[in-house]
């Protein structure tokens, strides 16, 4: 009942402001002629690419097996499915007939050229931070792609938040407009800083929200969800059973994996695929930032504790754990090195997935398993959704948390695992 009224005091407050809003309509901005490609500088379009690698922005903007830019990509949220839009320079269905005013706009105020609002899926709440020079370099590059004819569906969203109107209340309460630096940020910490928050977007995965789906400013990078995985905290005490160093966070973000933490997997391997194309200064900036952010280790080690008394469910996990994972996880009783071009897998007793507060990313890794980053050798993990049945999963889990994390079993995991089963494999 509570939940009820919050949800329509909440309502109530979003069509008020609402109409305040309507007062400061946007207006259209005049289509143009589709600029010639080779009107751009091409050092700018090369700036412009490393940009949108840094962005990420080919994931949101390229369907599976589509061209690159062209949209169709559904990004999942709480209310629904959003579609990223074909953003290469098609005048048609793309943004071919889009003035650089119009681009920065859309970037800056999450408005369309016609005027309409866009939905924050598009985290124009981190692109309003960009600088004019980035944006100027990000136009030219996204000009200069292949112009592709593709209409990209509408967002599959219920009523009310399928009426657009609503963004601009939506706006007015949680949005803060144009806080990008004047031009150029040369300081290693303060680069990263401005990439994190600006065109990584970091927080849009990383930060908690509160009922309106808005970032909560409270609890930056505090950990966050995205397509039934969970994110782990960049800021504060950090769910690892050691801290991470910017070497370690920079192999990860190019390469998809640390040695002494473990891979990508879900939607964070996509953004280490391209990372991997970023220039390499720009991401060791930004793991030099996430770095400072951190205050310590939220999970101990087991080293030295009381453990929790065993199960039956513990020792059942412990046979299904020798016989489905220690081949790989395990070299002579110990964790073997986690290398590139290894098979061999990551000592669990590193892995960030068991020491996190639940358990759907093990989950998710067991089940579905874990595919080497475009273009590399090694790290693969089989899915296990076919021969393991949800209980024997969380008995491993069990044995895994009690004897490697020294932790309490993570609670209802048979239920846990029995959800994201339900749902399929995402993100992967």
């Amino acid at each position: 009942m509570k939940t009820v009224l919050l949800s329509t005091a909440g309502l109530a407050v979003l069509v008020v402001a609402a109409f305040f809003a309507f007062a400061l309509s946007p207006e259209e901005i005049e289509a143009v002629e589709r600029p010639a490609a080779d009107s751009f500088d091409a050092g700018l379009v090369a700036k412009g690419r490393d940009l949108a690698a840094l962005g990420n922005c080919l994931t949101c903007h390229r369907s599976e097996g589509g061209a690159p830019y062209a949209g169709g990509y559904g990004v999942e949220t709480p209310v629904g499915t959003i579609y990223g839009s074909n953003i290469t320079p098609d005048p048609e269905t793309g943004i071919g007939r889009w003035s650089e005013a119009a681009f920065v706009r859309s970037m800056r105020e999450g408005l369309g050229r016609e005027g309409e609002h866009l939905y924050p899926a598009f985290p124009y709440t981190h692109f309003t931070r960009v600088t004019d020079g980035d944006l100027e370099a990000l136009y030219a590059f996204l000009m200069t792609r292949e112009a592709v004819a593709k209409t990209v569906p509408d967002p599959d969203l219920p009523f009310p938040m399928n009426v657009r109107p609503l963004l601009a209340a939506w706006k007015l309460l949680f949005f803060d407009e144009g806080a990008a630096p004047l031009e150029g940020v040369d300081d290693e910490l303060e680069r990263g800083r401005y990439l994190v928050d600006g065109l990584g977007h970091c927080g849009a995965c990383h930060t908690p929200r509160n009922l309106f789906l808005a970032e909560r400013s409270d609890a930056y990078l505090r950990g966050g969800e995205a397509s039934g995985w969970a994110n782990p905290p960049l800021a504060g005490d950090i769910h690892s059973p050691s801290p991470w160093s910017a070497d370690e966070i920079t192999t990860y973000l190019r390469g998809g994996f640390a040695e002494t933490h473990g891979t990508a997997a879900g939607p964070m391997a996509e953004v280490a695929a391209q990372l991997k194309d970023a220039p390499a200064k720009d991401v060791l900036s930004m793991a030099t930032y996430l770095v400072s952010l951190q205050t310590g280790v939220e999970t101990p080690s087991a080293n030295g504790q009381e453990r929790p008394a065993q199960s039956e469910r513990v020792v059942l996990g412990e046979t299904l754990y020798r016989g489905a994972c220690a081949r790989c996880h395990e070299a002579s009783g110990e964790g073997v090195a986690f290398a590139r071009g290894s098979s061999q897998g990551l000592p669990l007793s590193q892995s960030t997935a068991l020491h996190a507060p639940d358990g759907r990313n093990f989950a998710q890794f067991v089940l579905y398993g874990v595919e080497a980053p475009k273009g590399e050798a090694g790290w693969p993990m089989p899915g296990f959704a076919d021969l393991l049945t949800d209980e024997q999963i969380a008995a491993i889990a069990d044995y895994l948390r009690h004897d490697l994390a020294g932790q309490p079993a993570w609670d209802d995991m048979t239920g846990r695992i029995a959800g994201i089963r339900s749902q399929g494999e995402s993100g992967q």
